[in-house]
């Protein structure tokens, strides 16, 4: 009639009056938790409960203390309103049942674009690439005046010489995957891209899901940096973007990569040698 079982009513009625509940943290340590949240938070706030845990877990790494569970991020987050809501997505999810990550770096490059509007209403056009297995934007290029297949090609050499080194050739055979905007497809794009090693792929026909992890880091980029950020004007904004990618670099958490940055994970290759799945 109650809906619970027996067994825990005949549990609790037979508890003392000295009984507590030992899963919940001390009243001390949640106030200090909770202190590490709101310190993230403060410049985060988009963040989410398991973003949190990891910017806190990498200070207190550094500071030689024991790491926080997630479990007791959340609840702290939870008790005081600090959840971000659940869903952020639109009213009908695309699907997409091919697989664009890799297990390797250097193995498949995507690359896709996006605008930002700047409160004057000056709009400034972003094009970058994002490497498929550690998610690092390796380049950029910004302009005011859109993204032409020069600026494309630019950036392809730009990936290589962040990678490999200035005056240096693809080691190997690396996938260029894009959508089918004008610069990607442009003849001398393509042409040029081929010279360089690339093999050239663009995704189906209004199928921009294809793309998937480009379209992911747009998402992630305008949330977590555009929106929370003053745009008075594109110089601004084009300044700051230089910052910007490296903060995501050096340290945005990403689920992929069990929650380490893109630049963390790279640097913990020699450790493992394979990504993880996604």
């Amino acid at each position: 009639m109650l809906g619970v079982a027996r067994s825990n009513v005949v549990e609790k009625i037979g508890r003392s009056s000295e009984w507590r509940d030992r899963r919940l943290a001390p009243a001390g340590r949640s106030g200090e938790l909770l202190e590490e949240v709101r310190a993230v938070l403060g410049d985060r706030p988009t963040y989410g409960y398991r973003r949190i845990q990891a910017m806190v877990n990498r200070t207190r790494r550094a500071r030689g203390l024991s790491r926080r569970n997630h479990k007791a991020v959340y609840r702290v987050m939870k008790e005081h309103d600090l959840l971000l809501q659940r869903y952020t997505g639109g009213a009908r999810p695309q699907i997409h049942d091919g697989t664009i990550a890799v297990d390797k770096s250097d193995a498949r490059w995507c690359s896709d674009g996006f605008e930002i509007a700047c409160d004057n209403g000056e709009r400034v056009q972003v094009a970058f690439a994002l490497d498929c297995c550690d998610r690092e934007a390796m380049s950029w290029v910004a302009t005011t005046k859109g993204i032409d297949g020069m600026m494309v090609r630019d950036l392809m050499v730009d990936c290589i010489e962040q990678r490999f080194g200035v005056g240096q050739v693809l080691p190997k055979p690396i996938e260029w995957l894009t959508d089918n905007g004008s610069p990607y497809i442009a003849r001398d794009t393509r042409a040029f891209a081929q010279e360089l090693g690339f093999d050239v792929c663009r995704t189906p026909i209004q199928s921009p899901q294809s793309n998937g992890m480009a379209e992911a880091f747009v998402k992630t980029f305008k949330r977590d940096y555009v929106d929370v950020n003053p745009q008075p004007n594109a110089m601004t904004t084009m300044t700051t973007l230089a910052r910007w990618f490296d903060d995501y670099n050096e340290h945005h958490p990403h689920s992929a990569l069990k929650m380490r940055s893109p630049r963390e994970y790279r640097a913990s290759v020699l450790r493992s040698t394979r990504c993880p799945e996604s």
